[in-house]
């Protein structure tokens, strides 16, 4: 695999609190003398209050983040609202909330590893805090990846207690022993290895001289740990709070090259205390270092196995061959520039078939490329998703065996809805979404034809001014539009096409809307899918009862 022609150019800030307008300044300012950078990360506090002013302007859309923003959730009480998800999600435009914690897989190969909140003793702990279970989980997932060497990146709130260690250029006071460090991102620190671990609430600029992930002349040699502490935005002491820097992800980088190591490098501060895997069974409840179960699960029981398929069930060993089929295909399906090995699932989506926080209770059909699972807030009780098993954002950037099994699941819930006396309408909204969600929703005949569907749409959208235009039946969106543009798109049963190519704004709900009003589905309360979320029982029993229906017409599998 070829590397990237040149290293990625990242910008990481310390604590934001709310001042959105003096980070974004700053950002376009060194963007303006320095060049683009491909994206920033924040560590910290992004907020100040439990309702910014300044924030509503970026929520509403009246403002933007000039580059792609990455933040950690609340670390406080006071600011865990503005968090409502703890998989993360899109909190405004080129503004993502990456999670509770996990690993976010550039497109490029580069690994973040995350983990926002403080330290708590509590199980479970507080929306705006981690535990040692919550450290554990993150650590397995990780560790268990077969050749895992480490992350390119760390990102957290508190510092690491006791990094000062061994460092002759130690902060004053020793921050790192304050209240605020935690023992459990030392821990975190020790066993994923990371290339920079940045960490923010001291309000305090520290780099600490680079260190060691190796033992001299006894371990094979490996690459140096960096750990920056950046201040907070708009601090009086004008201290450091905005770090830039390029790196080459480590997967894509000569093995030679990544483990040279510098010259002013240090012993590990880590070491001593958690040894070179970073064993802390008296800290992570279950911690067994590499040989811990993965937190995450790339199979799932489906709770009944169709006549002539084999599926594992969850949490059991083996694996077998349609096990081994479907990892080669996870790997085959990475996205290009990923590393060479299985990439592990970027858990700030919670869309993928590997991320610990996908819903599996909801899943009905698992494809070699593609599966189906029940809409989370359906707008009835067989709307169902057709979602790719790797991280994709479209439909335009499929790869054509995923394009092929698409057709063929869209295919098959036509056959399965005719024979309930229902057509279907498939739509997907490639705006303010990171996972390709194609939503197919059936329509009873007797209510409406395919042309009265189209008409809905296209009245719908000209009292909102959103222009449709329809395609011709045979063409391929690939044909119309470039990857990354954001578009609306819906397919009637009849081979009819509408799309939209989306500028600045969309309504969210646009798809929702039509397909409630009385013209269609006659459901206008049910627009708004968190008004129509059921409790996790009903959603299972749901998606037990249309995996039982849709049987005969799911797609066949190989032993």
């Amino acid at each position: 695999m070829a590397p990237p022609e040149k290293p990625l150019r990242l910008l990481v800030c310390g604590d934001v609190e709310g001042r959105l307008g003096a980070l974004f300044a700053r950002v376009r300012a060194v963007q303006k003398k320095s060049g683009p950078f491909e994206l920033l990360l924040c560590a910290g506090s992004f907020f100040g209050s439990a309702r910014d002013p300044e924030w509503e302007d970026f929520r509403g859309g009246a403002k933007k983040a000039p580059i792609p923003t990455f933040i950690l959730g609340a670390n406080n009480e006071e600011t865990a609202g503005h968090f409502p998800d703890p998989g993360g999600g899109e909190l405004a435009e080129n503004i993502t909330y990456l999670g509770r914690k996990g690993v976010f897989s550039g497109a490029s190969g580069l690994q973040i590893a995350y983990l926002s909140g403080t330290e708590s003793t509590q199980e479970p702990a507080p929306a705006h805090s981690f535990s040692a279970h919550d450290v554990a989980e993150l650590r397995a997932s990780l560790l268990s990846a077969p050749g895992f060497k480490g992350v390119d990146i760390l990102l957290t709130s508190p510092w690491p207690r006791g990094v000062q260690a061994f460092a002759n250029n130690a902060p004053g006071p020793v921050q790192s022993q304050a209240p605020g460090s935690s023992e459990l991102v030392s821990l975190l620190a020790a066993s994923l290895k990371p290339r920079y671990h940045f960490a923010a609430l001291q309000k305090l600029h520290y780099e600490r001289l680079p260190y060691r992930n190796h033992a001299v002349l006894q371990e094979a040699a490996q690459h140096a740990s960096r750990f920056i502490a950046l201040a907070n935005v708009g601090n009086t002491d004008k201290s450091k709070y905005l770090y830039a820097f390029s790196i080459l992800p480590m997967a894509s980088m000569d093995p030679a090259e990544l483990v040279k190591q510098p010259q002013d490098v240090t012993e590990n501060p880590y070491r001593q205390a958690w040894g070179s895997k970073g064993s802390a069974s008296h800290l992570l409840p279950g911690a067994k270092g590499e040989d811990t179960e993965p937190a995450s699960q790339f199979f799932f029981d489906l709770s009944r196995k169709p006549k002539g398929r084999k599926r594992p069930a969850e949490g059991g060993g083996g694996g077998g061959p349609r096990q081994e089929k479907q990892q080669q295909q996870k790997q085959q399906h990475r996205p290009p520039g990923s590393s060479r090995r299985p990439p592990l699932p970027p858990a700030a989506c919670w869309f993928c078939l590997a991320s610990p926080q996908v819903e599996k209770h909801l899943i009905v059909s698992i494809g070699s490329q593609c599966y189906l699972a029940l809409a989370k807030g359906a707008l009835c009780s067989d709307h169902v998703l057709i979602l790719p098993i790797g991280h994709c954002q479209s439909v335009v950037e499929l790869p054509s065996d995923v394009v092929e099994e698409v057709e063929q699941y869209k295919a098959a819930l036509r056959r399965f809805f005719g024979a309930r006396g229902k057509r279907c309408v498939v739509y997907e909204r490639n705006f303010r979404s990171q996972h390709l969600q194609l939503q197919v929703i059936p329509v009873p005949q007797q209510r409406c034809s395919a042309e009265d569907i189209k008409e809905a749409f296209l009245s719908q959208a000209e009292e909102q001014h959103i222009e449709l235009m329809e395609i011709p039946e045979h063409s391929a969106l690939k044909q119309i539009v470039q990857p990354g543009t954001p578009y609306f798109y819906v397919e009637l049963d009849n081979g009819e096409k509408l799309f939209h190519r989306i500028g600045k704004t969309f309504p969210l709900q646009f798809g929702r809307e039509v397909l409630c009003s009385p013209a269609v589905l006659g459901l206008p309360g049910r627009a708004d899918w968190r008004d129509c979320q059921l409790g996790r029982e009903e959603e299972a029993a749901a998606a037990q009862d249309f995996r039982r229906a849709f049987e005969p017409f799911d797609l066949p599998q190989a032993d």
